[in-house]
């Protein structure tokens, strides 16, 4: 089964969410069904697409287009029922003391159990996920890089038995560039770029794949340097906002450079000036690549 999983990440409050829903949207159009998955206990989209509720199941909510919320220990239950097969014994399993105890403490096992929902497709194990391609709005830089993390060090601590194998095999997964892409999406600002690239580099370093950078919320403009620079010689509100306007521009060329001289691939998103949740997703993701 060959089947897509894009992973969104970025420093919080660069627009993550948005961009992963713009990708989606952008898969879903081409064709493709297309599951848009939120980490956590509480979800975005919910709000932001006015959605009566998001859950664990995927909800249609476009053609093609499906989201759902995963939470580390919903997939564990899930994966359990689909072992134990009798849903009376898995709720057991789940409500004895001890093992309560020790998912509450077992370190990473949470990100694991993600990680095994997320690639069980192409690694045809666990229940059925048919979809083309999963975009998964994942968690911010540091924890995203505990997520990654997860598989090997359970696979490193357990290295026989079905919990190795299953490690070593979710781990193979998301370096195999052929089914995991990885999207940094950061704003041309000096510290979401600097984190940007130092999760970039990590990624290559740690897990051998490479991620793009989407540069998002950059003002796009059609007046040259020399017009912006004339209206400043006004005593005007207008001469304010275009000094404004040329300082902007040019300091999202440096990162935009930046970026570039780092080697990494990189793609602008412009700002778009939209209030409604869908025209906004809608233009984003005729700006994706």
């Amino acid at each position: 089964m060959k089947q897509e999983i894009h992973f969104v990440t970025g420093k919080g409050g660069v627009g993550k969410s948005v961009v992963a829903a713009a990708l989606a949207l952008k898969k879903s159009r081409a064709g493709k069904k297309v599951l848009l998955v939120e980490l956590g206990d509480q979800s975005f989209f919910k709000d932001f697409f006015d959605l009566p509720s998001v859950g664990y199941q995927p909800t249609e909510i476009q053609k093609n287009l499906s989201v759902a919320l995963w939470t580390g220990e919903a997939c564990l239950q899930e994966y359990a029922r689909h072992l134990i097969k009798v849903e009376t014994l898995a709720k057991l399993f789940f409500e004895n003391a001890v093992m309560r105890a020790f998912i509450n403490v077992a370190p990473a096992l949470p990100e694991l159990a993600i990680l095994g929902k997320v690639t069980s497709g192409p690694r045809q194990h666990g229940p059925p996920l048919p979809f083309d391609c999963l975009v998964v709005d994942a968690f911010a830089t540091g924890h995203f890089i505990a997520l990654l993390e997860a598989p090997k060090g359970m696979a490193q601590a357990v290295q026989f038995g079905p919990m190795g194998e299953q490690s070593r095999s979710i781990d193979a997964c998301i370096r195999n560039q052929d089914l995991s892409h990885y999207h940094i999406v950061t704003l041309p600002e000096e510290l979401p770029v600097k984190e940007a690239l130092e999760l970039s580099q990590r990624l290559k370093a740690e897990f051998s794949v490479s991620a793009e950078i989407l540069l998002n919320k950059m003002i796009h403009t059609s007046l040259s340097e020399e017009t912006l620079r004339e209206v400043q010689n006004e005593n005007s509100d207008l001469s304010k906002f275009a000094a404004y306007l040329e300082l902007q521009t040019t300091h999202q060329a440096d990162m935009h450079d930046k970026i570039n001289k780092s080697g990494a691939a990189v793609h602008t998103v412009p700002l778009f000036f939209e209030t409604k949740a869908w025209p906004l997703v809608e233009k984003i993701a005729e700006a994706l690549p």
